[in-house]
């Protein structure tokens, strides 16, 4: 009996739909370890290791190429303390993501850039603090970390930049206050 040309395009069909199907999980899959990849590199890189705190900095926009600016979020909420950024406080911040290994060009570079050009938002600054809290917190004595007192003291220089009249007063109230803040968020008081 000859080939049913309807059956042989049914079965074509079918092999089409379970391929497509076969195409997607595989997609699926690879976007999974993707996202597990990622969580990994973030953990390692904060030492974090609640996946809701690694969920919290991938939702505030941080990636393993750009969370070694996850630090500097104090240094840059002082820096815009008084409205704007300041040449000398931009090379303090530059200066000190250099020192962190932070290379011109690269993706963090990029978005420090953008941090210095434009104000982020006052959630952002919060959500950040306490995240760098929590990853002082889960820094072990033999980490490389950086201190709360290490970022206390960039931001306490962050300040001093620019400020005063014949150096005198060179850190502002609104400075400050701000300071005074993230030191007591920072140290956990």
């Amino acid at each position: 009996m000859p080939d049913n040309p309807l059956s042989d395009r049914g079965r074509s069909l079918e092999d089409d739909f379970f391929r497509k199907q076969d195409q997607e999980l595989i997609e699926k899959m690879r976007r999974a370890a993707a996202a597990d990849k990622t969580r990994q590199h973030l953990t390692a890189s904060t030492g974090l290791q609640d996946p809701a705190l690694i969920a919290e900095v991938q939702a505030l926009g941080f990636s393993p190429e750009t969370v070694a600016l996850l630090p500097l979020v104090p240094l840059i909420e002082v820096a815009w303390a008084e409205g704007g950024v300041s040449d000398a406080e931009r090379a303090l911040v530059v200066e000190l993501a250099r020192s962190r290994g932070i290379a011109e060009g690269s993706a963090a570079n990029r978005e420090l850039k953008e941090w210095l050009r434009a104000r982020p938002t006052a959630e952002m600054f919060a959500r950040a603090n306490r995240l760098v809290r929590a990853m002082l917190a889960a820094a072990t004595p033999d980490s490389p970390a950086i201190t709360a007192d290490d970022l206390v003291k960039y931001s306490e220089s962050i300040a001093a930049a620019s400020g005063g009249i014949f150096g005198m007063n060179k850190v502002s109230a609104e400075e400050r206050a701000l300071l005074e803040r993230i030191a007591a968020e920072l140290k956990g008081r």
